[in-house]
């Protein structure tokens, strides 16, 4: 499975590749990335793991993350994509797909992960048939949940990943 390439007015959401990973790991090692995340910066093996992990989903179930860049630039800012990670939740996800996304911090406040989530979701509605998408959250990122809300999810429940509360949110895949 090769990877759509898919593009919006500012950026270009493209696959990951190896060359990738000295971005993917400078992007995770940033504390304010993942404070409501895991709350501690990844390793660069951690960070090794992921980024094999991002391009093995496509390989494996036809949908992944995208790396998202700058149209112009072809500066690397961030990860935004689909995910199914056999969570260990209660309640589980099971296998609706799991919207995610993580933007470095230099262009946070810019609107630019409203626009590459709202493009894999496009995607999502024209290339799957997927009926919804699900997308979790620590209950207290709050800047996530206004992006969650601007593209359709509503809250769905909370639930326990790794013994701390979690706040999940769905989406129905709406086709034209």
């Amino acid at each position: 499975m090769t990877p759509p390439v898919l593009e919006t007015e500012r950026l270009i959401l493209r696959p990951h590749r190896v060359q990738d990973f000295d971005d993917v790991a400078t992007l995770w090692a940033e504390p304010e990335v993942v404070r409501f995340i895991s709350g501690k910066p990844s390793t660069p093996e951690e960070s090794w793991t992921r980024l094999l992990r991002y391009i093995g989903h496509w390989q494996a179930l036809g949908y992944g993350y995208w790396a998202v860049t700058l149209r112009g630039s072809g500066r690397f800012v961030g990860e935004v994509g689909f995910a199914n990670y056999q969570r260990s939740m209660e309640p589980p996800l099971a296998d609706v797909p799991e919207a995610g996304w993580v933007l470095a911090p230099g262009v946070h406040g810019q609107g630019i992960a409203t626009e590459a989530v709202g493009r894999i979701h496009q995607w999502a509605a024209e290339m799957t048939d997927w009926a919804e998408t699900a997308c979790i959250f620590d209950p207290s990122h709050t800047v996530s949940h206004r992006v969650a809300r601007k593209l359709g999810y509503a809250p769905a429940g909370e639930a326990l990943y790794r013994g701390n509360p979690t706040l999940v949110m769905k989406r129905a895949i709406s086709r034209r």
